[in-house]
């Protein structure tokens, strides 16, 4: 589809080696015109010729974190998204209709810079500032794109839980909460929407109405609850349904005008593991579906997307502690992968004591330098 091409590279006014590429983006593709570009600006020029408005964008190799992206595109019509790119993996997609997970995801590589532009292009004081302000620009982009891929993903659920598909409706459960738990700290700074979406049933307040998606999560798994546990009849279950949709599309609006400081990225991280060590490893999240540790990983692609925005920024303030946190997030991350199953992984319940300490050994262990990050970045 035209990625064996070659990108065209350019000389900008410092000598600097750029590249600049080009994106078709139609109803069923998105085309780039080059697998890879050598570090530095990178040129994407974005042009519509599908029959809805599109987005691009270039992922991180996580293919979660939104390095640059190329908005509300109409059919026809061009953009020009330029991104200051480091040496490693990416990905290019587009997401015609801007809604979904997107289409046409596929490798991007960024290949190290030579010796002589590397140092032409090592970063002042104003291009570290203008580093931060992307990445604060960046993930007020990732936190959208995880809540409107949360409003798509509650829809389909709602509508399997409402109609009684009940296989359909678990098999959905932990996929789609992921969205929510990838942006947690965000999603809970909305106070009124949190208990509304989230509230576990050991955290009810006496009288108080039990909605979300813990409420629907005992329904779906009733074999897991407690004795004497009586199904859900038709109609709660459409109105647990309807109201996890409408209060999902609140959090949608509310997080649109959002914007983020650099401190707010890092704490952000920091909570987010603080999250993973509250509720997470200790099993106390999905007490009937025990598919903690789906939110486990969540959690930790949340907080990986926040440090990795900002790793460049850290690189240049405090290597040693880029170095740590890079090796303790490997390390976590390993321990996940060893219990995946297929798309996902064990229930909770499978898990030996030991592999319960080593993961939240791991956890701890990653905690402390990362608790370190805000400061590092901000005083």
């Amino acid at each position: 589809m035209g990625r064996e091409r070659e990108a065209v590279c350019a000389v900008g006014e410092q000598g600097a080696a750029h590249a600049a590429l080009t994106v078709d983006s139609s109803a069923t593709a998105c085309t780039v015109s080059g697998a890879e570009a050598p570090a530095g600006n990178v040129t994407f020029t974005v042009s519509n010729s599908g029959d809805q408005v599109t987005e691009f964008y270039l992922l991180g190799d996580d293919q979660l974190r939104i390095v640059g992206e190329a908005e509300n595109i109409g059919p026809g019509l061009s953009r020009t998204l330029v991104v200051d790119l480091s040496a490693g993996s990416y990905f290019t997609a587009c997401k015609p209709g801007m809604t979904g997970a997107g289409i046409g995801q596929a490798p991007f590589t960024v290949t190290p810079a030579s010796a002589a532009d590397a140092a032409t292009n090592a970063p002042g004081d104003a291009e570290l500032s203008a580093r931060i302000d992307t990445a604060n620009a960046n993930y007020a982009s990732y936190v959208k794109d995880q809540i409107g891929q949360l409003v798509t993903g509650t829809a389909a659920f709602a509508a399997a839980y409402t109609a009684g598909d009940d296989d359909t409706a678990r098999g959905l459960y932990a996929a789609t909460r992921a969205h929510w738990e990838r942006v947690e700290t965000v999603a809970e700074s909305f106070g009124d929407l949190d208990p509304k979406l989230d509230l576990r049933e050991a955290d009810l307040e006496e009288g108080q109405d039990w909605t979300g998606w813990h409420a629907i999560e005992k329904d779906l798994w009733p074999t897991e609850a407690e004795a004497g546990f009586a199904a859900y009849p038709a109609a709660e279950r459409a109105r647990l349904a309807g109201l996890l949709v409408t209060d999902t599309a609140t959090l949608n609006e509310k997080v649109q005008p959002l914007t983020f400081t650099l401190s707010q990225q890092t704490n952000g991280a920091i909570g987010l593991l603080d999250e993973v060590a509250s509720g997470k490893v200790t099993g106390e999240e999905e007490v009937w579906s025990h598919t903690d540790l789906w939110d486990f990983q969540a959690n930790v692609d949340g907080a990986r997307v926040l440090y990795a925005g900002v790793r460049d920024v850290l690189v240049q303030k405090d290597a040693a502690l880029a170095a740590t946190l890079d090796t303790r997030f490997t390390a976590l991350q390993s321990l996940l992968d060893a219990q995946r199953v297929g798309d996902g992984f064990v229930l909770y319940t499978d898990l030996s004591t030991g592999t319960v300490k080593g993961l939240a050994d791991q956890v701890n262990a990653l905690a402390e330098p990362l608790g370190q990050l805000t400061a590092a970045l901000v005083l």
